[in-house]
């Protein structure tokens, strides 16, 4: 059951677009196969094509913290920063409908 989500707004530098897809498509493909996440969702901003946002389910905030802290998105978030004018992050708590 999922209850945590991860969330991302992405600002890319103009002219990067393209690359940032790619390398964050990389992020998720490698996090779902080490992680066994479901996949996580990618959204670009019409009005502002440089802008994406991201969020993703995994089963808890522990589990996010783990994802967060792995060599993996260390690494895989190290080759998405230099095309990036910002990035904020977001950990989120799923609530159940009454």
């Amino acid at each position: 059951m999922t209850s945590g989500w991860t969330h991302g707004t992405w600002t890319v530098q103009p002219g990067q677009e393209d690359a940032f897809v790619e390398a964050w498509m990389g992020l998720a493909r490698a996090s779902m196969g080490r992680f066994g996440t479901a996949p996580p969702t990618l959204l670009r901003d019409r009005e502002r094509p440089n802008v994406f946002v991201t969020f993703g389910p995994f089963a808890g905030a522990e589990e996010v913290e783990v994802f967060r802290a792995s060599d993996l998105f260390d690494e895989r978030v190290g080759t998405i920063r230099p095309l990036l004018e910002s990035f904020e992050a977001a950990t989120l708590d799923q609530i159940e409908w009454a």
